[in-house]
């Protein structure tokens, strides 16, 4: 296989891998006031909705506070002990890889203040079924939406596989 084959190739890949990435979220933390103490974590991590794949990002002073993932004990006692992970960057990004319940704490103390949120990780939902886009097509409401399948990254793959097949033959 030639350099420009396997070039090719690659790119072909790497857009496939991005157009699975295209539907993953990041969760901010707090939103605009971030990971601070005296906010309620509880009440902005039910206006989320969690699934496998997306980051819960939190943003903070690194020179203050901390972020430590624990289990439900360390979670309701505010203690770090048996953390299964610790960031302190102040821009920490947070893959959510398994459909569980994740406990986040400050470990500088911040946790009685507040500072700590628990989330329910979802399994990514299921495809619509054949039937059930027929039938929106049918009432007008159908494309676009958030199942819709991402168009433009599989035309470009399409289109390099294309290219790649009619180089090799040339």
């Amino acid at each position: 296989m030639s350099r420009l084959q396997l070039l090719l190739l690659s790119i072909c890949a790497s857009t496939i891998t991005l157009a699975s990435l295209v539907h993953a979220t990041d969760h901010i933390v707090g939103a605009n006031q971030g990971w601070n103490p005296g906010i309620n974590y509880t009440l902005w991590a039910n206006n989320h909705t969690f699934y496998v794949g997306d980051l819960i990002s939190f943003r903070y002073q690194k020179t203050q506070y901390n972020v430590f993932e624990v289990n439900q004990t360390g979670y309701d006692n505010c203690t770090t002990e048996g953390a299964v992970g610790n960031w302190s960057s102040g821009k920490d990004f947070i893959p959510l890889d398994k459909a569980k319940r994740y406990y986040f704490i400050c470990g500088n103390g911040g946790c009685f203040s507040g500072m700590k949120v628990s989330v329910v990780v979802h399994d990514l939902p299921s495809p619509p079924h054949a039937g059930a886009g027929k039938q929106k097509e049918k009432n007008g409401a159908g494309g676009g939406g958030a199942g819709s399948v991402p168009v433009l990254p599989l035309l470009v793959a399409w289109i390099v596989l294309f290219f790649a097949y009619w180089v090799s033959f040339n």
